[in-house]
């Protein structure tokens, strides 16, 4: 079977004939797809679209060979497929969900600290996980952004006090009953501590990687939230944003991710990405 390509003629006259509400339509639907591909990008989503992606190919391929077999096994596939893909993509889904939810049109910015008490919570947040690091005491904090985590806190104690490193250094310390689970902090203040976070379901991470940050990475991939971890068996220090764990992180980094959180500003980059480029043009790679 032989595909007629449109002539010139075609190309000029529906040039001619579109309008500005079709350029519109058109430019909608390219910035859909982007902030899609944006969402999937680096996740499970992004083979699983690959896969679809070739599927449909396949499907068309065997309709113009008339390989008819093929065609109808692909095209009862391709139905049962619908049902499947809105299973498989669920936590894709949800995520696109939020991240609708989250967007400038719908709800106000993050909530900006005054100058004056930004830097002493950052201070007091840093000087913690420096503590906790080099007594390589396990430590998971968890800093709530647009998406709410109430359900999260309630299942911890709730603490409501302001944001101190020594009220941090003494959560985390072992033995005591609030050391194993999660604290969460919005904005200046401790919500609650000792919180039980949801753990990643990807399997490729490194297995090296233990509970805590495979809560931190689970956190992130159901909210907006960024998570700092602290190894207790090496005392190095990760963040998780997003799905993505950025790990080896000196305090001076720490503080400059919390200090761009606490204050954003327009550039839309997560704090891995910047952290990850400056970090690639430091090794001169």
């Amino acid at each position: 079977m032989w595909i007629s390509l449109p002539n010139i003629q075609d190309i000029k006259d529906i040039l001619i004939n579109i309008r500005i509400r079709d350029i519109i339509d058109i430019l909608i639907v390219a910035i859909a797809f982007y902030k899609l591909f944006m969402l999937i990008r680096e996740t499970r989503a992004e083979q699983l679209t690959k896969g679809i992606f070739a599927l449909f190919i396949f499907t068309k391929l065997s309709e113009w060979l008339e390989l008819y077999t093929i065609n109808w096994l692909l095209r009862q596939l391709m139905t049962v497929g619908t049902l499947a893909i809105l299973i498989v993509f669920q936590p894709e889904l949800r995520r696109a969900l939020e991240y609708i939810g989250r967007s400038r049109f719908l709800t106000k910015s993050f909530v900006e600290i005054k100058d004056e008490s930004l830097f002493v919570v950052v201070e007091e947040i840093t000087e913690a996980v420096a503590s906790l690091s080099r007594q390589k005491i396990g430590a998971l904090i968890v800093m709530e952004r647009k998406t709410g985590l109430s359900e999260v806190a309630e299942t911890g104690t709730k603490i409501e006090g302001q944001v101190s490193s020594e009220l941090l250094i003494n959560i985390f310390i072992p033995n005591t009953p609030l050391h194993d689970g999660a604290v969460i902090i919005k904005e200046d203040i401790i919500k609650a501590a000792g919180c039980f976070l949801p753990l990643t379901d990807n399997m490729s991470l490194s297995k090296d990687l233990g509970t805590r940050h495979r809560a931190a990475l689970g956190i992130s991939e159901k909210s907006d939230s960024l998570a700092i971890v602290v190894s207790e068996e090496t005392g190095a220090i990760s963040i998780a944003e997003n799905g993505s764990i950025a790990r080896y992180l000196d305090i001076k980094t720490l503080e400059q991710i919390l200090l761009e959180m606490y204050k954003p500003k327009d550039s839309k980059q997560s704090f891995i990405t910047k952290w990850r480029r400056k970090y690639e043009q430091r090794n001169g790679k």
